[in-house]
């Protein structure tokens, strides 16, 4: 008698709805599964802004989640569902594991289509972020978890062997406003969704400050909306060589910048996600988070600061940055400049 053998799936649907770092963080991952495993193809189902992400990446398709339109709501979640079925799905990667993706994989489970979830390790997350010193120790990254999902449907995932796409060409949109004067181009992003993530602006200016006296160096200053855009504008007026890019570009124009950056300095937020999935060195920021929860951006867990736990030992006091005492508002504070400077310049060097 033969044992029959389960082939892995070749039409993949990977669900990943939320917020822009933790789909950028699917990038290195998709790209994995597609370079080892040629056969397969993706289709990503996100919200329509961050399809750019994924247009370099072959065998890969995108579909709009319209969650405040026709989607909103469970009626709404069923057309979805009802439109994907049409594309004939073998399996499905569900990369969210929140309640929007458990409805859809009742909906496909109705439809006999087998669906994997992310193992988000929350009460693992829940030990480290508790006080106890015997929980406080490297959690398994994000991106591991969601190469396990694809491993789970029988695909071989090795991160280590993830290769990057060549750097997007520049427009000559980009290249009028950064210039052609042969420095090394410096992504600076300092805010973050919470207070307790972003590095002072006066600590920062400091940094800035020193960068900007070598002339080695173009500072180009990242955020989003009126209120830092106007921030990054004053702090621009004052120092050579630094550019506000806000409201200069868009999207899709600021993710070409940021693909040939030659280093990005963020805080534990979405841009050091959007620079580490080009391949771009990335030094990120911590205060009350910790890059042991598994958020650090691809393969820059070696460029992480950290605030001083020596002072703060409680760190991390949650996984996002939304909890923690008030005496720990200000911990990313004891992070010194000079220690900033001195990790970009030798990753320049």
């Amino acid at each position: 008698m033969k044992l029959s053998v389960v082939k892995p799936p070749k039409n993949i649907l990977v669900i990943r709805l939320s917020a822009m770092g933790d789909v950028a963080m699917t990038v290195p991952v998709i790209r994995s599964v597609v370079q080892q495993n040629p056969e397969v193809h993706i289709t990503v189902l996100s919200r329509a802004f961050f399809k750019p992400f994924f247009n370099d990446i072959p065998n890969v398709l995108f579909v709009e989640a319209d969650v405040k339109g026709r989607h909103k709501g469970f009626l709404g979640l069923f057309k979805l569902s009802k439109e994907l079925r049409l594309l004939r799905f073998d399996a499905v990667a569900d990369l969210h594991n929140v309640l929007r993706s458990n409805i859809l994989k009742f909906f496909f489970k109705i439809y006999l289509t087998k669906v994997i979830q992310i193992d988000k390790g929350r009460a693992a997350k829940k030990a480290l972020t508790s006080g106890n010193i015997s929980s406080f120790k490297q959690l398994k990254t994000t991106h591991e978890r969601y190469a396990d999902v694809f491993r789970k449907l029988g695909l071989q995932v090795d991160l280590s062997k993830h290769k990057f796409p060549v750097k997007m060409e520049l427009n000559p949109t980009i290249q009028n406003l950064v210039g052609h004067d042969g420095k090394q181009w410096i992504g600076i992003a300092p805010f973050a969704q919470y207070q307790s993530k972003s590095y002072p602006l006066a600590q920062l200016m400091k940094v800035i400050e020193s960068l900007s006296e070598t002339s080695k160096y173009k500072l180009l200053l990242f955020g989003g909306g009126k209120k830092e855009g106007d921030l990054l504008n004053n702090m621009a007026s004052k120092y050579e060589h630094t550019i506000n890019i806000v409201g200069k570009l868009s999207f899709q124009e600021e993710l070409r910048l940021i693909s040939n950056l030659d280093l990005m300095l963020s805080m534990d937020s979405g841009n050091g996600h959007l620079a580490a999935m080009y391949g771009v060195p990335t030094v990120t920021l911590w205060g009350v988070t910790h890059p042991f929860a598994g958020f650090a951006p691809f393969g820059q867990a070696d460029n992480c600061i950290l605030a001083d736990r020596t002072k703060y030992p409680l760190i991390p006091t949650s996984v996002y940055g939304n909890k923690f005492p008030a005496e720990y508002k200000n911990t990313i504070a004891s992070i010194e400049p000079s220690e900033v400077v001195k990790k970009i310049v030798s990753l320049l060097a």
